[in-house]
């Protein structure tokens, strides 16, 4: 499964990235995220792994995030791998107008039957999610509103 979700945020680019590659910032546009953690390679940096716990309805989801590539303030590719899927998910940024328009192209690898079937019937439920990561980012980079306070 493949598709591209964007959004405009009215920050300046290089605010939007400091925003964005601060981990400490995740908690606030996450949902769910339970903790963080470096595992592997130079935080931040290409070929760097951090685990990522998160609660997602009432299931716990434990994954591995790698960055692939960081060529910043332009773009950032990462991998994030968990039971039965992998996504492979490259943002890129542009200033537009003195604004931060964020593409993010995911793709999604299903293994497993029942991940399969779930990629299959619900593609709606990961287009969402995505969606959903983007307007709270927006929301608390333009405003400081935290998924936290909800």
């Amino acid at each position: 499964m493949q598709y591209t979700a964007e959004i405009l945020v009215d920050l300046p680019r290089d605010e939007f990235i400091k925003k964005l590659d601060n981990p400490d910032n995740m908690k606030h546009w996450q949902r769910g995220l339970l903790k963080y953690e470096h595992i592997s390679g130079n935080p931040g940096q290409e070929g760097a792994q951090m685990s990522l716990s998160y609660t997602m309805g009432n299931r716990n989801i434990d994954m591995v995030e790698t960055i692939i590539k960081r060529n910043l303030p332009d773009e950032l590719f990462s991998s994030y791998d968990t039971k039965g899927v992998q996504n492979i998910q490259k943002n890129y940024f542009e200033e537009v107008d003195g604004k931060t328009l964020w593409k993010s192209d995911n793709i999604f690898q299903f293994s497993g039957f029942m991940m399969k079937l779930i990629g299959v019937l619900m593609p709606g439920a990961f287009k969402k999610q995505t969606m959903k990561y983007l307007e709270d980012f927006k929301a608390f980079a333009e405003n400081g509103t935290s998924v936290l306070d909800t």
